[in-house]
């Protein structure tokens, strides 16, 4: 059934429909209340096109991929965000673009989106330090919302980010307190805001319990397996290893588990490991009994919020800035243990 037919069942006009349909205050809310029923009724779902004729908008949200964070789209992480995301918006009728562009173009995709009306608002990811696509987008007036927050930012703008600084000093203190005191922390890239945060975090845990930090221990690299793999191997073959590993990703956790395994070394019991992130749909932390011990945070209800909330930016505009922070759980799995003595 499509918008014509779903009026003249209801002997109302295209119109009073297609505003009872997108909430526009000035239909009765009992009709707007007959109009919905017959719309489950009859199993109407009004298409993105025509509900962006009806209100003006594009009912597109755009994403803006630059050429460094090329293996952003095959990362688990990003897939669940998107899965999260996606799903809240098609529920307000919006779909997601994709753009891939080399990084000195990405101010200049901004601007036309903004100009050409090809979008109805943005989603930032990745946010660095101090992120310049913030202050633009404020600049000419974009709707937006950051999966995460930049440090270096002063100016008001919307976010949705986990703590990854008290994450990562629970952690930390988590494995002090089993008695390591050589805990190796393999992070994101430098440049990253969450990344800063996190090696905070860490270095907050250490400070609180007087224990001294080893640069060697610590590490900042794209988060792979191979990462997690080729540091935990030379760490470990060092002459004061490690007894702990801090993982920024569970991808990179798994090469550290590979190399604990190729070092005849048993995780859990001779090395200890937390990773964070672990609660994605395609690489389970185990079933009953978690894997790693881990810093829980869902992205996929990350995606969830940051869309809801995207969405009412669109529709007003001038509420004050929507920031959000979620907190990660600490679960212990079977991946960590007391510090082993040593001879």
């Amino acid at each position: 059934m499509n918008l014509k037919s779903l009026a003249e069942a209801l002997g109302l006009s295209q119109t009073t429909v297609s505003r009872a349909l997108n909430g526009y205050p000035e239909v009765s809310e009992a009709t707007r209340q007959r109009v919905m029923e017959a719309a489950q009724r009859y199993s109407y779902t009004p298409n993105s096109r025509a509900k962006g004729l009806a209100t003006g908008r594009t009912m597109m949200i755009g994403q803006v991929i630059p050429t460094t964070l090329k293996h952003e789209m095959v990362n688990p992480v990003f897939g669940d965000f998107v899965a999260g995301a996606s799903q809240a918006l098609s529920e307000h009728g919006y779909d997601m673009v994709f753009t891939r562009v080399p990084d000195i173009d990405e101010s200049r995709i901004y601007r036309e989106f903004n100009a050409r009306r090809v979008v109805d608002g943005v989603i930032l990811q990745g946010p660095a330090i101090s992120d310049t696509r913030i202050p633009l987008l404020n600049e000419i007036g974009l709707p937006f919302i950051v999966h995460g927050r930049s440090s270096g930012v002063s100016e008001p703008y919307n976010w949705v980010d986990v703590n990854n600084r008290r994450s990562f000093e629970r952690a930390t203190q988590f494995l002090i307190d089993l008695g390591h005191r050589r805990i190796a922390l393999l992070n994101g890239l430098d440049h990253m805001d969450f990344a800063f945060r996190r090696r905070q975090g860490y270095l907050d845990a250490h400070a609180d319990s007087a224990i001294p930090t080893d640069p060697a221990l610590m590490h900042s690299e794209e988060m792979t397996e191979e990462y997690g793999h080729r540091l935990a191997v030379s760490l470990l073959a060092s002459e004061d290893p490690p007894t702990a590993f801090l993982c920024a990703s569970m991808i990179a956790a798994l090469g550290v588990r590979r190399a604990i395994q190729e070092a005849g070394l048993r995780m859990g019991p001779d090395v200890s490991v937390i990773t964070h992130d672990d609660d994605l749909s395609y690489l389970k932390n185990g079933s009953d009994m978690p894997i790693f011990t881990a810093t829980r945070s869902s992205v996929r209800q990350a995606g969830e919020l940051l869309a809801e909330s995207l969405v009412q930016l669109i529709k007003d505009p001038s509420v004050v800035p929507i920031q959000k922070m979620l907190e990660a759980e600490l679960v212990v799995g079977s991946s960590t243990g007391p510090a082993p003595k040593r001879t």
